[in-house]
């Protein structure tokens, strides 16, 4: 009798456990960002191969080139702390499997989200398609220092990490607007959170320490030369 339920994963019950005991315990306690991982459905956004391993706590792999899903936690944590307003337009760098893009379109008015690579580019938009999301723009480019053709942007989220913040993301932001980056140098980096405050005044807030790839292409700090 019990072949049937061993053959198919319970999905619901693998995303309850998810953000009980992942999510939650990051303090990601905004009901808001809680209820859409429960509509966004994870498992569609993964590979097929690791399906099975969709709300495990873990980063995913998505090809060939050390590109991840990032964990479950991780993604819901940069989500509440940037806090995406119902009109704002998004500047999304690092599409990846479209997971993230769609959590963001569900929340904003618009995202722009660009990937590097033509094959996760690809994969984005399938997915995205196949979820019925029509509020995300996909392009295929290179956006580790920006991305100037849709600026200005409310919000701007870095799915990869920089050793530095290219100075450009900075102004293409809105005033009043924000934007989360991992930054730093491995094994310890940490999650910023920098407000536009004014027209030429900027707020950084250090938020946790985590450790996750770098976005292809990144800036690097300026090395000094003896």
């Amino acid at each position: 009798m019990g072949t049937h339920k061993a053959s198919v994963m319970d999905y619901e019950q693998a995303r309850f456990n998810m953000v009980e005991s992942q999510v939650r315990t990051w303090e990601v306690l905004d009901q808001k960002i809680l209820s859409l991982l429960f509509k966004v459905r994870r498992e569609d956004f993964v590979p097929p191969s690791y399906r099975s391993l969709a709300f495990v706590d873990m980063e995913i792999p998505l090809g060939h080139h050390g590109e991840v899903m990032l964990a479950p936690k991780l993604e819901a944590r940069l989500l509440q702390e940037v806090d995406v307003q119902p009109g704002s337009v998004v500047l999304e760098v690092g599409s990846g499997s479209g997971y993230m893009t769609a959590l963001l379109a569900a929340l904003a008015a618009k995202v722009h989200s660009v990937e590097i690579r033509p094959e996760l580019h690809q994969m984005a938009a399938r997915n995205l398609h196949l979820a019925g999301i029509s509020n995300a723009s996909l392009y295929t480019g290179d956006a580790a220092r920006g991305w100037k053709a849709q600026a200005p942007y409310d919000v701007i989220v870095l799915t990869g990490s920089a050793p530095v913040l290219s100075n450009e993301f900075l102004q293409q932001l809105n005033v009043g607007g924000r934007l989360i980056a991992v930054m730093g140098k491995p094994p310890i980096m940490t999650a910023r959170l920098i407000v536009r405050t004014s027209a030429d005044a900027f707020s950084n807030t250090g938020l946790f320490e985590t450790n996750i790839a770098s976005l292809r292409n990144a800036p690097q700090p300026e090395s000094f030369v003896f």
